[in-house]
């Protein structure tokens, strides 16, 4: 694998005749695999650059995956400005997190408005497919990729890739949870234990560290790492090889060179076999698997990609707040998101609102009258509180050791914006249960026989509306559906109970049915992760049921199924399930202009 700085740079640009050797573009970095898969993580000005390297490549055309951690400036800048984008027959995939009002889409055409940049999103030449994430794990190619949400003034994704035998995290911006850890010395908060969780073992930990120690305390709350914290986290993770980027605008490389050099010296006093350098443009590192090393594992996680089409409906947040000046902090963020705010006044409304109002978050005051940490105990083992629901503390000081019952803690002094972002972070977490299907692996072939058989966007034919009404019956359901799915859509054929020509492919039950060998049944859609929050569970028509057997062709390609949905659970008998099987045969036979009843 191979690994290139583009941009090192934090904040803003800073070209120069002081940041010569590291270079004054922000960030971007390029990743490739053995195969040729190509990964960019973020589009800061260093972008620029990078799309002009590439056009001169020769390599037609051009594919890859832009990985944006988040909305700032200094992330985003290089998008207009990267010519790849703008050639017809090129293809990427963009990533970033999905915000509560708005798409990835949506969000990286702000920039792009009139008033700020001549030509708009829509006028790119090249074929984009946006995709909004959340925390959970995707694949880009031979690239398995996990998001974990970074301690920053803005939803915020970390990034760790995993592909031939090798692994790279990417973390920027990040501050520590823990204040006095910016010192690399103080103690590890549970949140930087989840941190170090995320990169361990990894070969490469690239990371942000854009402050020094005795430069934090007056840069609290602004959503950084100092160099001794990135230290710190990649020790404790047992890192291979600790890269520190997201360099302070004002830090000239003379400084940064005896830093690093500082750094590495202390390292080595104290036996760590720790290697640590400092990004700089057109650096490139080839990484190769140790051998020695036993690799990292992680339990099967939920799928970091949601619909774009997802506007979240969170379930309330109660604030167990006194203050006035406090509760306003918190109210206001979470209204302007849309969310519905409960206050209580003190620790016997919290055990009250917490059991009748099914919250989705609570923060509470750590000076609310009564005893707010033994509150937080008693909703977390007590029965008053869903298991998965986070509890959040607002404090003057910081807590000495964990504290049962919290998840997180928002220590004084925090701005709006910052806790705003830490809100988000939680109700994400636990709002965003749904997984977007996979490309199948033979994409391009299933759609080229999908559009051979010229039948999308044709008219109502009775021969496919009779099988859809058998279907309907069969199974004593309100909706069967015969469904093609095309690149960024499902449309259908046939609609028994349904009055929609088309949805998102990416919000689609039977996107995941293609995927599979036989009949994809869900019992029960909302406890099912993959489809918990689709917005066809969450809204209309409310599917709780589905069934959906794929319409294979004869060369093998899954161009869509013949489905039945309800809107109350249920467990179809195996007859049921062979009887849906022989109606989609019966479609295939239709679609390849054979008898009905051919095999």
């Amino acid at each position: 694998m191979r690994v290139r700085f583009w941009g090192t740079r934090g904040s803003i640009a800073t070209p120069g005749p002081t940041t010569l050797p590291y270079g004054g573009n922000t960030s971007c970095v390029e990743l490739r695999s053995a195969s040729g898969v190509r990964i960019i993580l973020d589009c800061g000005t260093g972008a620029m650059p990078l799309g002009d390297a590439l056009m001169q490549s020769g390599e037609k055309p051009l594919r890859g995956h832009l990985l944006i951690s988040h909305s700032h400036w200094d992330h985003i800048q290089g998008l207009p400005f990267f010519a790849p984008l703008f050639v017809p027959g090129n293809e990427w995939d963009i990533y970033a997190p999905h915000g509560f009002l708005q798409s990835v889409r949506e969000t990286l055409a702000g920039q792009m408005q009139h008033m700020y940049f001549p030509v708009d999103l829509a006028q790119l030449g090249a074929r984009i497919h946006y995709h909004d994430l959340t925390e959970g794990v995707f694949t880009a190619g031979d690239f398995t990729i996990r998001t974990r949400y970074l301690n920053h003034p803005a939803l915020t994704l970390g990034y760790r890739l995993e592909a031939d035998g090798l692994s790279v995290a990417y973390c920027c911006d990040h501050e520590p949870h823990s204040r006095s850890l910016a010192t690399g010395f103080g103690e590890f908060a549970e949140q930087d234990l989840e941190h170090v969780a995320f990169v361990a073992d990894v070969d490469l930990l690239i990371h942000d560290a854009q402050y020094r120690a005795a430069e934090y305390p007056n840069k609290v709350g602004w959503g950084h790492s100092t160099l001794e914290y990135a230290v710190a986290v990649a020790q404790r993770a047992s890192v291979h090889s600790l890269v520190v980027t997201h360099h302070d605008p004002h830090r000239r490389d003379d400084e940064l060179d005896l830093d690093v050099a500082v750094t590495e010296a202390s390292l080595r006093a104290d036996g760590s076999a720790l290697t640590i350098i400092a990004a700089a443009e057109g650096q490139e590192l080839e990484l190769s698997p140790r051998q020695s090393l036993g690799r990292w594992q992680q339990s099967a996680t939920a799928s970091a990609e949601i619909a774009s089409a997802t506007r979240l409906n969170a379930q309330p947040v109660l604030l167990g707040v006194a203050d006035a000046r406090l509760f306003e902090r918190l109210c206001d963020p979470l209204r302007a998101d849309g969310i519905t705010v409960v206050r209580a006044l003190n620790t016997a409304a919290v055990m009250e609102l917490a059991g009748s109002g099914a919250p989705g978050l609570i923060v509470l005051e750590r000076d609310l009258p009564g005893d707010s940490l033994a509150v937080c105990n008693s909703l977390r083992n007590g029965a008053v509180l869903a298991a998965d629901v986070p509890i959040i503390v607002a404090s003057a000081e910081e807590p000495r050791g964990a504290v049962d019952g919290v998840n997180d803690w928002l220590i004084e002094p925090f701005s709006s914006t910052y806790a705003r972002a830490r809100m988000r972070a939680w109700l994400m977490r636990s709002v965003c249960r749904w997984a977007q299907p996979r490309t199948p692996s033979n994409e391009r072939e299933r759609l080229a026989a999908l559009h051979a058989l010229q039948v999308l966007d044709t008219a109502p034919e009775a021969r496919f509306d009779r099988l859809t009404r058998i279907a309907a019956a069969a199974f004593g359901v309100p909706i069967a559906l015969i469904t093609l799915v095309d690149q960024d859509r499902q449309w259908f054929k046939s609609a028994c109970g349904g009055v929609l020509i088309e949805s998102p492919r990416d919000m689609s039950f039977c996107a995941h049915a293609i995927l599979e060998d036989q009949v994809l049944i869900v019992p029960d859609a909302l406890r099912d992760d993959r489809f918990a929050d689709n917005p066809a569970v969450t809204g209309e028509p409310r599917v709780r049921f589905y069934a959906g057997c794929p319409l294979k062709l004869d060369g093998g390609a899954a161009i869509g199924t013949l489905c039945v949905a309800d809107t109350r659970p249920r467990e179809p008998g195996l007859a049921q399930v062979t009887l849906l099987e022989d109606l989609a045969q019966m479609v295939v036979n239709e679609l390849q202009g054979r008898l009905p009843f051919q095999p």
